[in-house]
């Protein structure tokens, strides 16, 4: 029987701090040598962090737009939350357009907008609750799924994880390394390796500092050599995350993920998919209907802001790629395990997607 896990142990970072009157978002552009939060007083300044990568993860970006509309009515007059909400109408938009990949932006921003929208005089006292809220179910569901997806585990594996998917990216524990967080505290998971993810280097910058914070040994290796590393027979489950999940099970995730899910099939390494339920869409039928995020191509001929490439060399930058359900072997949500997933098994997990 696993012992009771003890979550403070494993999970000291927090990206995210809500001051009443204003955001401080933990800069991870200068991590990890520099541990500095960027102070947004104002929708516009919390827009422009999503965009240009100060805050990341798809839950995190949630929760930073939510205390997003929070800042948008500052200085709005109205005697109701329905007026309030006409006066906002564009800042709101343009919170929304920061990224449009990131399915957790909308949702958030959608249920602040209904708060408000029903809210009467007490209307900011409601919708700075309800941004609270939100921050607090991430948590409460990180921890749900870490244990969740850490019993999926069997006791001496190995795991490999892409990109950031830690506290870093949501309001703490993460999904996908909240997992990997639960499976080393209940002594399932013996080796942790996670991808350096170019050309952002998340996993380098971010994963691997943040696991050695809460005193996680892991190893990094570059994102090219996935595949050998499963051949050698040191991971068993591939663990990401996401940033939207479709009806049919299809996940959009950072790019990479797709070629490593390819890679893991052909090993016969598991591949797990943790994400909160707020990250499915019930509303896009499959992956070929998502949007694909692409970023100048600028980051891809720099290193650290030092060109490595030729001058006249042109870059295509995709943030994300999809991986098709069929390579799934688990869905975790904090509403419980999806095995394989597929339509049937989403509609009866997250109800019936909408008619076109």
């Amino acid at each position: 029987m696993d012992t009771p896990i003890d979550f403070d142990r494993y999970d000291h970072v927090r990206p995210i701090r809500w001051l009443g009157d204003r955001l401080d978002l933990l800069d991870q552009r200068k991590l990890p040598f520099t541990v500095d939060y960027l102070s947004c007083a104002d929708s516009e300044a919390v827009g422009r962090a999503i965009h240009d990568l100060v805050v990341r993860g798809a839950p995190a970006i949630g929760i930073a737009a939510a205390y997003g509309v929070v800042l948008a009515t500052r200085g709005v007059q109205a005697e109701s939350g329905a007026g309030a909400l006409a006066g906002i109408g564009q800042r709101i938009d343009a919170l929304g357009r920061s990224r449009p990949t990131a399915v957790n932006l909308m949702w958030a921003i959608a249920r602040m907008r209904a708060a408000l929208s029903g809210a009467g005089a007490d209307w900011r006292a409601v919708i700075e609750r309800e941004a609270v809220a939100i921050e607090r179910e991430d948590l409460a569901a990180n921890r749900r799924m870490g244990e969740l997806g850490a019993m999926l585990i069997p006791p001496g594996s190995g795991v490999l994880t892409h990109c950031n998917t830690g506290s870093l990216a949501t309001a703490g524990f993460g999904t996908a390394l909240g997992v990997i967080r639960a499976g080393v505290a209940l002594h399932r998971i013996d080796r942790v390796f996670a991808g350096e993810t170019r050309p952002w280097l998340q996993g380098a910058r971010l994963t691997v500092w943040e696991l050695r914070e809460d005193g996680i040994p892991a190893t990094l290796i570059a994102d090219s050599a996935g595949a050998h590393l499963m051949k050698t027979g040191a991971v068993d489950w591939l663990v990401v995350g996401a940033d939207r999940i479709c009806a049919n099970g299809d996940v959009a995730n950072k790019i990479g993920t797709y070629q490593h899910a390819i890679a893991a099939r052909h090993h016969g390494v598991k591949v797990m998919v943790v994400a909160p339920a707020s990250t499915v869409d019930m509303a896009t039928p499959n992956g070929d209907a998502i949007h694909i995020e692409e970023r100048s191509g600028d980051e891809l001929l720099a290193m650290a802001g030092v060109r490595t490439v030729a001058e006249g060399v042109q870059a295509f930058n995709p943030v994300f790629d999809v991986t098709p359900a069929a390579l799934i072997d688990a869905l975790v949500t904090e509403r419980g395990v999806i095995g394989h997933p597929d339509g049937a098994r989403m509609a009866a997990v997250f109800g019936p997607a909408p008619r076109a």
